[in-house]
């Protein structure tokens, strides 16, 4: 009989846990009502697939940031597994950042669970590990598991994504897959609110892609704010309390454990508190130019690990940069400015409150999210970039322009407004008609709006004008149309 060791939790009181946390050992039990009640991820497919494939002997990691459904999809993934008529006992979950498997390893988790089920050596089990990086050098821990014990898939999860995924690609070559989950688009926030087919009205297009119209873009644009406000958290659209207390719910998530636990431990980050103050600045005014040389003069950080910051936050999948084109459509050979944008648009609502449609961040909410739909195109992402040049003495500006890979050339531009003035007055939109005069762009610009819609043109430069809700409806969902 082995001897425990002073101070160690009973491994009866550990396989109690396991137990309470696979309710699936027990015939005919699934995953709990709420998860199994709740709509799938758009990406659920795909990942599904993922784990199937077997014959491939690697790990899945998957990796997001915080509160964007990790968790949920692989309760519904083991779910699948059930349904499909995997046996419960065969399934086995963890949740790696309960206190009760502190100073466990990895593999005696696993051979306790084998053990357990006095499974056989060459039956084809299935294991899933929850919030992975609170374990230390979790990536090499589980690439031995994936050497070791060959009739096991692993599925793990967790945050601090790019943080993650460099990890594994490091110390995991060959052994790991990983799957990205970014937050939820505008299209998955409407089927989760259930709102999707009573707003929106598809229709057959000119190319591959259909289009789509608003039944009330009045409503649309309704849900559109509940959007910027909390859409990009699954848990706040299908939850009222945590809808009604983001602060408590969400705020804690993005500021307690990424700022001041993951990001610190995986950098060894010494002032926290600096950390966080520098992400409310860059949150509070996503979607604004920036300069390494302004914020560093305004937050009083140095430069050096101001750009560390930077760095990091682009890790954690928190926030991107877009970099700067001139009035010639190429990129800054020495840009000293750039913009920065949250991944999430619901993230400056849970930091600083709710906004509604008059407020004065309404239009920069817009933007940001607008940019963060093509965050779920890998494709296009890396293609963005804003326009701004001096022509006389104005500043003209494109908020997005998209650059061909091959040619570097532009082939869309889009201005974002929260707006129906730029619909007639077109002296509001002088940087994206120069920039539609001086290239040939592979479809007409697009100017979004708060309501109007149609196609006007001006001295040869035809602009499509589009509400920015619809706008972003449409990029979401004809990307998931294309990635997944």
């Amino acid at each position: 009989m082995a001897i425990r060791k002073p101070f160690e939790i009973p491994l009866r009181e550990v396989q109690k846990r396991m137990a309470l946390e696979n309710p699936w050992w027990v015939a005919g039990v699934g995953i709990d009502a709420e998860r199994r009640g709740w709509p799938q991820r758009a990406y659920f497919g795909p990942f599904v697939r993922l784990v199937r494939e077997v014959a491939v002997h690697r790990a899945v990691v998957l990796i997001g940031p915080r509160r964007v459904g990790k968790t949920v999809m692989l309760a519904q993934a083991v779910q699948a597994l059930l349904d499909e008529g995997v046996a419960g006992i065969d399934i086995f979950q963890l949740s790696l950042d309960t206190p009760l498997y502190s100073g466990r390893s990895l593999e005696s988790l696993v051979r306790t669970f084998i053990d357990l089920h006095r499974h056989d050596p060459a039956h084809r089990l299935w294991v899933f590990f929850d919030e992975i990086q609170y374990v230390k050098d979790w990536e090499i821990h589980l690439k031995s598991l994936v050497d070791t014990f060959r009739q096991i898939r692993f599925v793990a999860s967790g945050s601090a994504a790019a943080a993650l995924r460099m990890k594994s690609r490091e110390s995991g070559a060959g052994r790991f897959t990983d799957f990205m989950l970014p937050p939820l688009t505008f299209a998955e926030y409407l089927q989760f609110a259930g709102r999707e087919d009573a707003l929106i009205i598809e229709s057959p297009g000119d190319g591959a892609l259909p289009q789509y119209r608003a039944t009330s873009i009045e409503e649309l644009n309704r849900e559109f704010i509940h959007y910027l406000n909390f859409g990009g958290f699954p848990e706040a659209v299908m939850n009222p309390a945590v809808r009604a207390n983001p602060s408590r719910f969400l705020r804690e998530d993005i500021v307690e454990k990424v700022l001041l636990k993951d990001l610190p431990s995986l950098y060894g980050i010494s002032d926290t508190q600096e950390l966080n103050r520098f992400f409310n600045v860059l949150a509070y005014n996503t979607g604004d130019e920036v300069s390494p040389e302004n914020l560093s003069r305004d937050t009083g950080i140095g430069r050096a690990r101001l750009m560390d910051y930077l760095e990091y936050l682009e890790a954690s999948f928190l926030i991107k940069r877009m970099h700067r084109l001139d009035e010639n459509a190429r990129r800054m050979k020495r840009a000293r400015t750039f913009k920065v944008y949250l991944t999430n648009p619901s993230i400056r609502a849970a930091l600083f409150g709710y906004v509604d449609a008059h407020d004065e961040a309404i239009g920069s909410l817009a933007e940001t999210a607008v940019f963060s739909q093509w965050l779920h195109s890998t494709r296009t992402i890396e293609s963005l970039h804003y326009a701004r040049w001096k022509q006389g003495r104005s500043d003209l500006e494109v908020d997005l322009v998209s650059l061909d890979p091959r040619t570097q050339k532009p082939r869309f531009a889009v201005e974002i407004k929260w707006s129906d003035a730029c619909f007639s007055d077109w002296s509001l939109l002088r940087g994206i008609r120069a920039l539609a005069t001086g290239h040939t762009l592979a479809r007409p610009p697009v100017v979004t709006t708060l309501t109007a819609a149609g196609i006007g043109e001006e001295s040869g430069v035809r602009i499509e004008f589009i509400p920015t809700s619809l706008h972003c409806y449409t990029i979401a969902r004809n990307v998931l149309r294309m990635e997944v």
